[in-house]
């Protein structure tokens, strides 16, 4: 009776943090370039009553063991890193990637972190930054008395504007992007920024378009890639799955009231 407690609290823990993985899925539908978030579970370990090949006679042996069960764990967190949708914006600094890739920009205390929101800012120094101020790598700054309705990015990186006083426009910088063996391995810092781990391998530069790298595409930024009908019938199924596990511990509260109540 006791271990049945037990394993109904297991489960009802991990079903919590389940709901708590599909609540940050629904309040991040509408931030750009969020990949969802995933629970994966796994059983705990197992009490084992009988081992399977147990000799039975000298010439048999247990066909079939027997184990019982502990409950259940979280195993991971896993962050589908599939395709969102692009959104056309018409602003002049927004860019999505179709494909792999991140792009890298450069935190205040000098490490890199990694992005797929492309809604970047210029500074009052001309440089191409994230709307938290962190530079965009490689650096990317415009001329003075540029004109931001003119800036271009095509589609393998290479950015473009015009400059009073010339008449074709200037090459100011060109975008890399950066994908990982195991972008799965990345940690989510917060800020829609990611940073690399022993699991996700070292990264790999490249120009958009080329060897494998997603391609940019100008005045379009990649939404989340949540859909939320499928968030909604997993978190019904996850509120079931707690309710059903909840039932188990009542039901194993009533069968201990019974027995202590045949005494009387």
């Amino acid at each position: 009776m006791v271990r049945s407690l037990w394993t109904g609290a297991s489960g009802m823990i991990g079903q919590q943090a389940n709901i708590d993985t599909i609540s940050n899925n629904l309040a991040n539908v509408n931030t750009s370039g969020y990949k969802k978030v995933r629970a994966d579970f796994e059983d705990l370990l197992y009490q084992t009553v009988k081992t399977a090949g147990t000799p039975a006679t000298e010439e048999t042996v247990v066909p079939v063991g027997v184990q019982m069960g502990h409950g259940v764990k979280v195993a991971a967190t896993q962050r589908m890193f599939s395709q969102g949708s692009l959104q056309n914006t018409e602003n002049v600094y927004d860019v999505a990637i179709q494909g792999e890739g991140f792009f890298r920009v450069k935190m205040y205390d000098g490490t890199f972190a990694y992005t797929r929101d492309g809604a970047f800012k210029v500074d009052s120094d001309g440089r191409l930054v994230t709307s938290n101020g962190y530079w965009v790598l490689p650096d990317i700054v415009m001329p003075e008395n540029f004109l931001p309705e003119t800036i271009t990015v095509s589609q393998d990186g290479r950015v473009n504007v015009k400059v009073p006083g010339f008449e074709d426009p200037v090459q100011v910088g060109q975008m890399e992007l950066y994908r990982f063996p195991n972008p799965v391995g990345l940690t989510a810092v917060g800020e829609n920024l990611f940073k690399v781990t022993n699991a996700s391998g070292d990264p790999i530069a490249g120009q958009p378009g080329y060897d494998g790298m997603g391609k940019l595409v100008h005045k379009f930024l990649e939404m989340s890639n949540v859909s939320v009908v499928r968030e909604m019938v997993d978190l019904i199924v996850a509120q079931r799955a707690y309710e059903f596990n909840s039932k188990t511990i009542q039901t194993s509260d009533n069968m201990l009231g019974i027995a202590t109540g045949l005494k009387r």
